[in-house]
């Protein structure tokens, strides 16, 4: 009885207009290629954190646990292997961003910090690399909105009639998303501005490290 009805399926599938597997290899690649897209980008920004850190370095009393949670959540977010299967893993994916989130949250805290220290921000090594940040920040947004939009049209081909009894039959199931709650505020930019008023290190730093 299962096969006949998975037979019965199949050939609903395949003689209903516009069953849609043309449709399902199109929307296909045009998530793995935007995936691939958000990986470049949260590479890019990882290959910039090595640099920045030797920067801050520079300042000797920087908040050393600044630092180390920098540090930390680099470590974390590139050990995670992002290959073209984890987007069809949900836990995974998850995983994977909770990482490069950490590290988004860990760098904008290192660049609030940042702050405090007139030396540092006078530093052209360091303005370079927070001006590279910000537009690999931006590039971050850009692929992950477009991996979201991907990943919509895809889900919603999956779950449409008649194109998901070709996914019933075929095994398509609804790819992972990055979660839209708080999208906002994770997708903001560290906040780099170099002409507000120095404030007095020592007593600031002590405010922060709390």
């Amino acid at each position: 009885m299962r096969k006949l009805l998975t037979a019965l399926a199949v050939t609903l599938a395949l003689t209903l207009t516009g069953c849609g597997y043309n449709t399902f290899q199109t929307n296909d690649e045009q998530v793995k290629a935007s995936w691939s897209e958000v990986i470049n980008q949260y590479q890019r920004r990882a290959d910039l954190v090595p640099n920045l850190v030797n920067t801050v370095k520079g300042e000797a009393k920087f908040e050393q646990d600044t630092l180390t949670k920098v540090i930390e959540a680099r470590s974390k977010a590139t050990s995670i292997q992002a290959t073209p299967e984890l987007i069809n893993d949900p836990a995974a994916f998850q995983k994977f961003q909770a990482a490069q989130g950490q590290l988004t949250g860990a760098l904008s805290r290192l660049m609030a910090v940042s702050e405090n220290y007139p030396n540092l921000r006078a530093n052209q090594g360091f303005r370079d690399l927070s001006a590279q940040l910000e537009g690999s920040e931006n590039r971050i947004t850009v692929a992950r909105n477009r991996y979201i939009q991907s990943v919509q049209n895809y889900n919603v081909t999956v779950r449409s009639f008649p194109s998901n009894l070709t996914a019933m039959v075929m095994g398509y199931k609804e790819k992972a998303n990055f979660a839209v709650e708080n999208e906002k505020e994770i997708s903001k930019p560290p906040s780099v501005g170099f002409d507000t008023a120095p404030a007095k290190p020592a007593a600031a730093a002590s405010g922060v490290a709390k």
